[in-house]
């Protein structure tokens, strides 16, 4: 099994409800392709560094998991037939790689409680 990492924009013309429904399948379908999902971050609404489809924002999302090399092509063409996706990019994470992403992992876990402290 080896570790994939895929950062998706969504179009910033859906609702909350419709991203979440649109992340739910994403992670469903790496479920029922075998895969074991490990992260799932959503990064929010972002400025784009250059328009997709006239549009000049979109929600950002990421998601780690873990399977075989068939399930990245199967996964991929998923995004592709999703007219919510305007890009998409999946990497296989290296030994380095993982180790930056527990960090951040890690990083984000200590930085929340400090926000809810603040408030």
């Amino acid at each position: 099994m080896n570790n994939y990492e895929t950062v998706f924009i969504l179009t910033p013309v859906l609702s909350e409800d419709q991203t979440k429904e649109a992340v739910k399948k994403f992670e469903e379908e790496i479920k029922s392709l075998g895969g074991k999902l490990t992260n799932s971050e959503s990064w929010g609404l972002k400025k784009l560094a250059y328009p997709i489809q006239k549009k000049t924002t979109g929600f950002y999302f990421l998601l780690e998991f873990e399977g075989e090399g068939n399930l990245v092509s199967e996964l991929e063409v998923t995004f592709k037939r999703d007219e919510r996706v305007m890009r998409f990019l999946t990497v296989k994470m290296d030994k380095h790689h993982k180790e930056w992403a527990e960090k951040r992992k890690s990083r984000m876990k200590n930085a929340k409680p400090a926000k809810a402290e603040a408030k």
